[in-house]
């Protein structure tokens, strides 16, 4: 979540800047913006108002979720009058432009008018340093700008931030470390401007407060459409049953996320423990509150009212009542438990489970786990409707490949997270290696082990049957089969010979279509090449302020061209660097990027 400290005199933000936005859009020959409707709205009737730039893209799933954060927000000001929103939009096209500027009640650049004269780029170049969306720009009355990043700032307070000043800003945040220092099981759940001082039971019960005071309370972020939250509570039922019988002094209240009254009604009337009331304000400010990113989330209250921890979800799930009463010599215990078991790990421990002690091969044969020891092992989760996993996976058939043609010892198994088997079928018949059967008990403890929260993700299991690291779908990205055997002294020597590589290059290079600044060396992990449009990764060419990015052999072409001895010399130095090839230096790659930007806010939250 963003910090209000990020509005300081040493931020690279552009804050406390001011700027006459009636010129810059003249200067772009805009004088009148427009309603989804068709309205033209001139330019001069803004004078004197809050502005918010947003820089938006329907193509993007983060800016779709914020931007319905910020029509309720918008609306909820739409009464004061002095607030108005400006949409510039990053869409392709001007279908995909009118389909998301219908849902938006605040004004617009004419699309039409955003490509003319690259009045985008100029945009850019006005508001920001690096390009990025979403993208909120917040202007005071005065024109001066209060944030570049209200992105964060509307996640973090929404209605509450008006009028985004620096002044309100610095006041919530006081307001928020004192209630911190000050917490208490009343403050956090009570809600003062409602005068509702109770949580209530499944029966529709009215629990005061009061009763959970001096209790070790767990607070249940969960939202009845996750399937995660759904796997997940009858693991915490029976958590909670169990220490309700041994009589402990424990409670837990449900936060609930979800839109619809139905769904938190069934959902909740299923569960032994009490929730705040459906739709509650508390619910979404106690998502700020603990700057929920993911769900279910258990946040756990200590006797005292203070925060003990901020999510024993895996925890529970791994370790169930042992976890209990989650303080931290409890997990400081479980730690060495882990540390223990992790040094007498071995292949058969992992995927050997009472009478299920086999793999299988293609045409469902058996293969048995004994087979494998020995052998350096990627456990790969994965499934078929997963978008990354599609990206990901050409790329480890090909290291595979490469790897297995050296007579090395590797196997892969892969550990289906698919709904069905017809699924599970699909994505298995194009992998040239084995599986854990579709259902298998196996899946659940192993995804518990490794702590696997999102697919796809790599386990490299050493030769000894002890893991070497659950990185491996990113060092596959990024070195492809010179990674393996994925041990910290192979990563060291690739590391160094990549470094050594980069020596030879300069640090800066000029390009031909952006003559005002230089791009700069630097590490990737993956990108798009904006020369020749394909895929790289470990060294580009990149100039932060446009957000352009180019392979070395790219960018040392084009800043050669144009002088026939420095072209002769750059062919005989690229002969080394091979768009597709083995060196991954600049690596062109034809399958796509996914974007691999997590959703870190739920709901706009």
């Amino acid at each position: 979540m963003a910090d209000v400290e990020m509005m300081s005199s040493d931020s690279e933000s552009i804050d406390g800047d001011s700027y006459d936005f009636r010129s810059l859009l003249s200067s772009l020959e805009i004088d009148f913006l427009i309603r989804n409707n068709g309205d033209q709205v001139k330019i001069d009737s803004l004078e004197g108002k809050k502005l918010g730039f947003y820089f938006s893209d329907k193509e993007d799933e983060i800016c779709q979720i914020f931007t319905q954060k910020l029509v309720n927000v918008y609306k909820e000001l739409s009464s004061k009058g002095d607030f108005e929103i400006i949409f510039a939009s990053w869409d392709y096209s001007d279908d995909t432009f009118e389909e998301f500027f219908s849902e938006m009640p605040w004004l617009a650049i004419p699309f039409q008018l955003l490509y003319l004269e690259d009045t985008l780029d100029e945009l850019d170049d006005f508001f920001f340093q690096e390009r990025d969306v979403p993208r909120l720009v917040i202007l005071d009355e005065h024109g001066m700008v209060v944030t570049d990043d209200g992105v964060s700032l509307i996640q973090k307070y929404g209605v509450d931030g008006y009028p985004f000043s620096a002044e309100r800003f610095k006041e919530l945040k006081e307001e928020e470390e004192k209630a911190r220092r000050e917490q208490t099981i009343r403050s956090i759940l009570a809600s003062p401007s409602s005068s509702r001082d109770f949580v209530i039971s499944s029966d529709g019960n009215k629990v005061p407060v009061s009763k959970l005071e001096g209790k070790t309370v767990g607070l249940y972020f969960s939202l009845s459409s996750c399937k995660s939250c759904v796997d997940f509570t009858p693991k915490l039922v029976e958590v909670y049953k169990k220490l309700e019988e041994k009589g402990e002094s424990f409670e837990i209240v449900l936060i609930s996320l979800d839109d619809e009254e139905k769904s938190f009604k069934e959902s909740f009337g299923g569960m032994p423990w009490l929730a705040l009331p459906f739709k509650d304000k508390s619910c979404e400010k106690l998502a700020r509150y603990f700057e929920l990113s993911t769900t279910p989330t258990v946040v756990i209250i200590g006797p005292d009212g203070k925060t003990l921890q901020s999510n024993v979800a895996e925890d529970i799930e791994e370790h169930g009542i042992q976890a209990y009463p989650f303080t931290p010599q409890k997990f400081a215990e479980l730690a060495e438990m882990e540390k223990a078991k992790e040094m007498v790990q071995t292949l058969e421990s992992i995927l050997v489970s009472g009478d299920l002690d086999f793999v299988i091969g293609k045409d469902g044969v058996r293969i048995p786990v004994s087979d494998l020891v020995g052998k350096n092992i990627l456990l790969y989760f994965s499934a078929h409707h997963c978008l990354e996993c599609h990206h990901f996976l050409p790329k480890l058939i090909e290291s595979y490949h490469e790897i297995k043609a050296k007579d090395e010892p590797l196997e892969v198994v892969f550990i289906s997270s698919d709904n069905d088997q017809a699924s599970f079928d699909k994505s298995f018949s194009e992998m040239p290696w084995l599986a854990l059967p579709f259902g298998d008990a196996r899946k659940s403890s192993l995804s518990r082990r490794f702590k696997v929260i999102g697919i796809p993700m790599l386990v490299a299991i050493g030769s000894s049957g002890r893991t070497v690291t659950k990185e491996a779908k990113d060092l596959i990205t990024m070195y492809r089969a010179k990674a393996y055997p994925f041990t910290e002294e192979r990563l060291k020597e690739v590391e160094a010979e990549y470094e050594e590589m980069a020596k030879e290059w300069p640090e800066k290079v000029k390009y031909r279509w952006e003559k005002k600044r230089e791009l700069t060396l630097m590490h990737m992990m993956h990108y798009r090449c904006d020369e020749c449009n394909k895929y790289g990764q470990v060294w580009a060419y990149r100039c932060k302020e446009r957000d352009i990015k180019l392979h070395p052999k790219c960018a040392l072409e084009a800043e050669a061209k144009g002088t026939e001895s420095e072209s002769e010399s750059m062919d005989e130095e690229t002969e080394r660097w091979v768009c597709g090839g083995d060196m991954s230096i600049g690596f062109c790659s034809s399958s796509p990027l996914s974007r691999g930007r997590q959703i870190s806010v739920l709901f706009g939250i």
